[in-house]
């Protein structure tokens, strides 16, 4: 997709915004202290309608269907599409580039400046459910995402892996091992976002067998006795 095709796209869309405004649902987050730049309100199954109708616009397109030299790059125009709606500082946006991203075209390096980006919890939850945990490299990064000390790594890293583990994925002795050890220090930790990440990933671990759900009962009788010290 060209520049000029890609900069009208987008204005196009950010357009398309005001149809769906919600006053209440943007007050209501406001109140709440999500402060986005720029936020319509946009209920989470319109945005999904969106995203939908886009992928359907663009289904037949190739990368190359004029010269290649006026492209942004080599990728689909989804990828081009994304990547310009992440740049918005506008929580529409955003969430719409999750939705939009194909996730076998990002590369590692492209989802660490994501990554970085994220600012708001939301976008946090909604880069984990619609992109991060269909990622080639998925339970890679989530094993490293676990270990950081940043809020929203964590969040982001717990909700892969229980994708991951409620879709029959089960971890090697290694995973298991750092997967037990990250979640008794998040259960401990400060971020009640992160905790409530952590109980729901331990809670689909114990899902993936007997000897699963022994270890994930022993994380949570550690986590107990330490609170009741």
């Amino acid at each position: 997709m060209d520049e000029n095709t890609l900069h009208s796209k987008v204005k196009e869309i950010k357009q398309s915004f005001r149809l769906m405004m919600d006053g209440v649902v943007a007050q209501s987050m406001r109140d709440k202290g999500v402060n986005y730049h720029l936020n319509w309100g946009a209920t989470l199954p319109r945005l999904k309608a969106k995203a939908e109708e886009l992928k359907a616009e663009y289904a037949n397109t190739s990368p190359f269907t004029s010269s290649p030299s006026h492209h942004t790059s080599d990728h689909s125009p989804l990828y081009d599409l994304a990547i310009a709606l992440w740049k918005e500082n506008v929580r529409e946006c955003k969430i719409l580039a999750t939705m939009l991203m194909p996730a076998d075209e990002m590369l590692p390096g492209v989802c660490d400046v994501w990554m970085e980006q994220i600012g708001e919890l939301e976008i946090a939850e909604q880069a984990a459910f619609n992109l991060w945990q269909h990622l080639p490299y998925a339970p890679a990064k989530a094993y490293e995402w676990i270990a950081s000390d940043k809020e929203y790594y964590q969040l982001c890293g717990f909700h892969v892996l229980s994708r991951l583990f409620m879709n029959g994925q089960e971890p090697n002795e290694r995973g298991i091992n750092e997967f037990l050890d990250q979640a008794t220090a998040a259960l401990r930790g400060p971020f009640w976002s992160v905790r409530k990440a952590a109980m729901q990933s331990v809670n689909h671990f114990s899902e993936l067998g007997l000897v699963y759900e022994r270890m994930a009962h022993s994380v949570l009788r550690t986590i107990s006795s330490h609170e009741d010290v």
